[in-house]
This record gives C-alpha cells, sequence and structure tokens, in this order.
C-alpha cells in the first residue's frame, strides 16, 4: 500500500537530511539541493504507487525509469546526474543504517555528459571593465562593485564565496581572505595588491553605509543588508555594458578568466587547483582546453610553415 505521509515527515527522509546537515557539515544550499532531488523522486514513485518510506519496493528499474522520465523532461545530463548522485548518498546512508538490504543504485551509470568548455574574458575585456575610469564616483557602491569585481577575477572566488563573506573574515592590509567554499571547507586565498586595495577603500564606505551595526555581511545592499546574488548578476551586467563588451557576462565568468589566464601564463594546474578551491583535480582540467587553444593560436601566427603546410600531408597525418 502506497505511504501517504507528507514528504517531508518521510522518517528516512528526515534522517539522511539531518545526517547531512549536522554529521556530515553540508552547507545550507547542499542540503536544500538533496531535499529538492528527493522530493522529486518521491513525487515520481508515487505516482506508481511506491515511496521512500517503504524502502524494499523500490528497485533499479524504478530509478532507471525515473532517468527516463528527466530525460523526456529534457533536463540538462549534468542535473541527471546531480540527482542520481544524491540517490547514491541517500541509499548508502540507508545501508548503513540496514533500511534497506539491497542498494538498487548498483550498476545505474550517469548519462554521458556534454562537453561545456567554461566561458571567458580575455585580458582587454576584463581590464575595461575594472577601469575606474569609465565610473562615476560619486556612486559610493561603485566601491563595494570595484571590490567585488577585483575578488571574483584577481583571487578566482566563486559568487556564493564572495557573498557569504563577512567583515570578520578579511584583516586589513593582509594579503590573503579567508573564503569558505562548497561543503564549508575554509581555505584563505591570495589578493593582489590592486585587490586590497579595493577591499580597504570599500570598507572605510561600508561603515556608514550599513544599515545596522550587527550586519557581518562584507557586501552590502542599497538596503544595508547581504548582497544577493541576483542584485551581484545586476552589477555585472551593469558594467559589461559599460564596458561595450557585446556577449552575455556572468558573474561565473570572471572567475572562469582568472583561472584560465593564470595557466596562459605559465601556471601550474595543481596552483590553480588549490587557488579554485576544486577538490578534484579533473575539475581544473576543464581550462586546459582553453590554455592549448591560446598555445595553438600562437603556433599559427608564429610558425613560418604553420600556413604552408600542405593539405595532402595534413591528411597522411590524420591516418597514421
Amino acid at each position: 500500500m502506497m505511504n501517504k505521509e507528507p514528504f517531508e515527515a518521510c522518517k528516512n527522509v528526515v534522517l539522511f537530511l539531518a545526517h547531512l546537515e549536522f554529521q556530515k557539515n553540508c552547507s545550507s544550499a547542499t542540503v536544500r539541493a538533496y531535499r529538492i532531488d528527493l522530493r522529486e523522486f518521491e513525487i515520481f514513485l508515487r505516482e506508481k504507487g511506491k515511496s521512500l518510506a517503504q524502502l524494499e519496493n523500490v528497485h533499479k528499474k524504478d530509478i532507471q525509469e525515473f532517468l527516463v522520465f528527466l530525460y523526456r523532461q529534457k533536463m540538462h545530463k549534468s542535473s541527471m546526474a546531480r540527482k542520481l548522485s544524491c540517490l547514491r548518498s541517500f541509499y548508502r546512508f540507508m545501508l548503513q543504517k540496514k533500511y534497506v538490504q539491497k542498494n538498487p543504485m548498483l550498476g545505474v551509470r550517469n548519462p554521458k555528459q556534454e562537453i561545456h568548455h567554461p566561458a571567458m574574458l580575455n585580458v582587454d575585456q576584463v581590464v575595461s571593465m575594472l577601469d575606474e575610469e569609465k565610473t562615476d564616483f560619486e556612486d559610493e557602491f561603485f566601491y563595494r562593485d570595484n571590490a567585488l569585481m577585483e575578488l571574483l577575477y584577481g583571487s578566482g572566488l566563486r559568487i556564493s564565496e564572495a557573498l557569504a563573506l563577512n567583515v570578520q573574515d578579511y584583516k586589513q592590509g593582509s594579503k590573503e581572505i579567508k573564503v569558505f567554499g562548497k561543503g564549508g571547507k575554509e581555505r584563505f586565498v591570495p589578493l593582489s595588491d590592486t585587490c586590497r586595495q579595493a577591499l580597504r577603500v570599500w570598507l572605510e564606505k561600508r561603515t556608514a553605509l550599513a544599515s545596522e551595526h550587527t550586519e557581518k555581511a562584507f557586501f552590502i545592499g542599497k538596503r544595508g543588508k547581504r548582497l544577493h546574488r541576483r542584485e551581484a548578476n545586476r552589477i555585472i551586467e551593469y558594467y559589461r555594458k559599460k564596458a561595450g563588451i557585446a556577449t552575455h557576462v556572468s558573474v561565473h565568468d570572471l572567475r572562469h578568466s582568472f583561472a584560465t589566464h593564470l595557466l596562459e601564463g605559465g601556471a601550474d594546474l595543481r596552483s590553480v587547483q588549490e587557488l579554485l578551491g576544486h577538490s578534484k583535480i579533473a575539475t581544473t582540467q576543464r581550462y586546459t582546453h582553453l590554455d592549448m587553444d591560446a598555445l595553438m593560436k600562437s603556433y599559427d601566427n608564429a610558425h613560418p610553415l604553420a600556413d604552408t603546410v600542405p593539405e595532402n600531408l595534413t591528411k597522411a597525418g590524420d591516418k597514421k
């Protein structure tokens, strides 16, 4: 018989989410994402007369059919993979607690992912966005915007990391700033001289703009409260237009540009991984194709025979 209790009251789900939050110390964003994924799977199961409250009735075929359902909804394969990751974590926990005897996730593979290369700006475009001559200094929030963009590009912070910063995370004059990345992992990120100057000036302006002395957020909006991601996107869009950049620029594009420009400048992959806070080197390797593209372009422009290689020689080489 199908379980009729509300999803939020499902014992298995409640225990798993509590495990993530209090034992694994996952961020609130991660817990929320897992809750959404499990809810979606639960809705799918209930259409079939099943539920996560009765795990013995959920089989590998149900999960495979769930994947087909997501595919027909035209969901991105990366999102499908994330939902599968959630279910794998859920069932591992259920096995540990002996709430289930068999893991239906065994043998279920992620859909083959599309190759998406990170978007990026060239150096001239970044400089034009950070060019102070293009900005009205009478707007005190310019100093906030400048400090934010300097952190995103100059230190490669995720937008979530930058917006989560508190005043106490940065000591005036320090050459590094404390950042809490994914999963609440703490790391210290180096700051350029330009970035340190931007942070110093913004903190001086911020004191008079904060609506309450209790507000700890490093970046605040016009109401004196913590700056939100939507506002940050509008800031980047505003300066993108002022710089005359035709293509869309997201808050994450500045981070991508930071990583790519470091690699093009000769930085090693491990160092860039550390700066970006990537747990896996494979994540950082997404940027190496951009570095190779720049290398090949330099080769084509500089090599005396680059434009004169006979077509038949190229084809012969391809056959080897």
